[in-house]
């Protein structure tokens, strides 16, 4: 007599397929890549925006004590007496004004004016400019932090100088901006 060996049964199939599942796994993983992505997006956009903000903060004027600051004040206007009056301001409000006088060298200045520095200065003259809005800023290749404010054909005496109250919320704001950094 032969043996036989005994099969296991077959198991029926089920009926089922594996592509409903997939098709479910599929759109979940490209759900969860296109949050990732935004994310990332959002992200890179906060990261440059704080740098934008760093930025200017850095570039923004710092808070000195005016006594801190020596200031020339030069004429680059055909009104006489012009620097006088604006040198008798800047000394009121705490500054150290070293010399009044004509423009000695041949810049053209437009505008309103132009602050003058050199490298040790530039401090100085990024807070001068709160003072005075709309004036311009010369660097140059002076050694001492000397600050030059040359007044412009378009200034306007006291208009164009910045009231106590300007200068403290311009100040301010540029204070709260640094905070963040």
């Amino acid at each position: 007599m032969t043996e036989r060996t005994v099969r296991p049964p077959v198991r029926p199939r089920s009926g089922r397929r594996p592509l409903p599942p997939l098709i479910f796994l599929l759109v979940l993983a490209v759900a969860a890549g296109a949050v990732w992505w935004t994310v990332v997006r959002q992200d890179r956009e906060r990261q440059a925006a704080e740098a934008a903000a760093c930025e200017t903060a850095e570039a923004a004027p710092p808070s000195l004590d005016p006594a801190t600051v020596s200031v020339r004040i030069f004429n680059s206007t055909d009104e006489a007496g012009l620097a006088q009056r604006v040198a008798d301001e800047f000394g009121a409000r705490g500054f150290t004004v070293r010399e009044v006088a004509n423009d000695p060298t041949d810049r053209a200045v437009e505008g309103v004016g132009e602050v003058r520095y050199g490298a040790p200065g530039a401090d100085a003259a990024r807070f001068l400019t709160v003072f005075m809005p709309g004036s311009t800023t010369y660097r140059d290749v002076r050694a001492d932090a000397v600050v030059d404010l040359a007044i412009g054909p378009d200034f306007v005496f006291p208009d164009s100088l910045a009231t106590p109250e300007q200068v403290a919320e311009t100040l301010a704001a540029t204070e709260d901006a640094a905070t963040g950094c």
